[in-house]
């Protein structure tokens, strides 16, 4: 959230239920309070620890950034980062910069391409009572999704335009960066999970029909429709209606590449270090490592700038502003103000690794062991949530780990009946429950 200063000393601070941030200024002074969680999720961890977590993190991005600074956030110090990566040799493809969409495409982005997959799917979609409950989590997931982005202006395709195609120009298209918007019917008979979210009443909401029959138009990337298309189910009928396709370039390539190579590095100092205090900083290093990438993606998305003031009880507040508190005499406002005009402001970029996300969360491929992976290669009705990269589920199933980016590794194991979570905070419940008694076993069988 950007916020209006100077005068108003109220204006700035951002709600957030797990990391608010706090802005104060006093003349020239500009004070800003964020939570360390934001970089580490530190948990139970002392300051002294995630002091020296900062000093590994620093250390282990130094190896590929010389200059190197840790910013006020993750997703400013993962934006200063990419910049580094920018082609930069005279003459280079894209030194001068890559090209900045147009409101009118980034506003749709906003609008039409949502961020990870959170649902929680309550009985009869499964039983009332689950035999087990398996959390598995992927690995530095958005690490895997980011080795080709759509760099350029896109080709605008028209169901007319997709109509002419050929069989491979179509395939093409899809695998391409590309967002799409379609019409979908889920196959007659369908008893697994949704494949292809389509818009929900709420704020920014996404749900995900599965009701064999069911007819919706929503937008998704393509690799979402390939999944559609292509999954070991059956195929989902797709009507494309509109299309946007970029040309494939490697924007990111380089900047994960680097974030990769030092969330390595700390992930084995984590398991090899001498002293459990060192253990504990490189883990939490890695995992600032793992933020850095995931809000710098984050925030190549640039959403409208929702800016905040105050005015006494009385006064108006601005036109199409929204009120929301009042303090003593004060009314406090805020007000979406639009794109502000950033050249590194990609919302293609961040749907594109969103998408592919989601996607793999369904079905992904581990060719190095020849196995598929996903929701969609488990059977009907034993996926009880997923949260953005985990899927929790009541198959006992053994997937290959390498600790790879992607890998889906069991993180948490309830090996007894339990009552399906109904809301959020019991499926949270559940997850600590599940992630202790997975400790406790792992431990026993040492």
């Amino acid at each position: 959230m950007e916020a209006s200063r100077g005068k108003d000393r109220m204006a700035g601070h951002l709600v957030h239920p797990r990391n608010p941030v706090g802005r104060w200024q006093r003349g020239d002074q500009h004070t800003e309070i964020r939570s360390v969680g934001e970089w580490f999720g530190v948990g139970d961890a002392d300051p002294a620890t995630v002091r020296d977590a900062f000093v590994e993190l620093w250390k282990a991005l130094k190896i590929h950034w010389s200059d190197v600074v840790l910013m006020g956030s993750p997703s400013q110090t993962g934006r200063d980062l990419w910049t580094r990566t920018i082609p930069a040799k005279t003459g280079a493809k894209w030194a001068d910069g890559y090209p900045v969409m147009s409101e009118e495409i980034r506003g749709l982005m906003h609008a039409t391409a949502g961020q990870g997959r959170t649902e929680l799917i309550l009985p009869p979609g499964v039983p009332e009572q689950l035999p087990r409950l398996v959390e598995l989590d992927r690995t530095f997931a958005y690490a895997k999704h980011t080795w080709a982005s759509g760099v350029g202006a896109p080709r605008r395709i028209t169901p007319a335009a997709f109509a002419a195609m050929s069989d491979k120009e179509k395939t093409n298209a899809l695998y391409a960066p590309s967002h799409w918007q379609v019409r979908v019917t889920v196959p007659d008979g369908w008893e697994h999970v949704g494949i292809l979210p389509a818009p929900a009443a709420g704020d920014r909401a996404w749900e995900y029909p599965s009701q064999g029959g069911r007819t919706f138009v929503t937008w998704a990337g393509g690799a979402e429709l390939n999944v559609a298309l292509n999954n070991p189910i059956a195929p989902w009928r797709i009507e494309i209606l509109d299309g946007l396709v970029w040309q494939s370039g490697d924007p990111l390539k380089a900047w994960s590449k680097k974030l990769k190579d030092a969330w390595s590095l700390l992930q084995s100092k984590a398991e090899l270090h001498g002293d459990e205090r060192g253990r504990e900083a490189a883990r939490l290093a890695s995992r600032g490592v793992r933020s850095i990438l995931l809000y710098g993606i984050g925030g190549f998305a640039q959403r409208p700038r929702i800016v905040t003031g105050t005015v006494p009880v009385g006064q108006d507040a601005p036109d199409g502003a929204q009120i929301i508190g009042i303090d003593g005499d004060t009314i406090v406002w805020q007000k979406n103000s639009g794109f502000s005009r950033d050249p590194n402001a990609h919302p293609e970029w961040s749907a594109g690794v969103w998408s592919g996300a989601r996607a793999a969360l369904l079905s992904t491929r581990m060719r190095e062991d020849d196995v598929s992976v996903g929701a969609l290669h488990l059977p009907a009705r034993t996926v009880v949530a997923f949260r953005t990269d985990a899927i929790y589920t009541t198959a006992d199933v053994a997937w290959p780990y390498h600790g790879n980016p992607g890998d889906y590794l069991r993180k948490g194991h309830i090996p007894w009946e339990l009552s399906a979570p109904r809301s959020e905070d019991e499926l949270l419940s559940h997850q600590a429950i599940g992630r202790e008694a997975l400790a406790e076993m792992q431990e026993a069988t040492r």
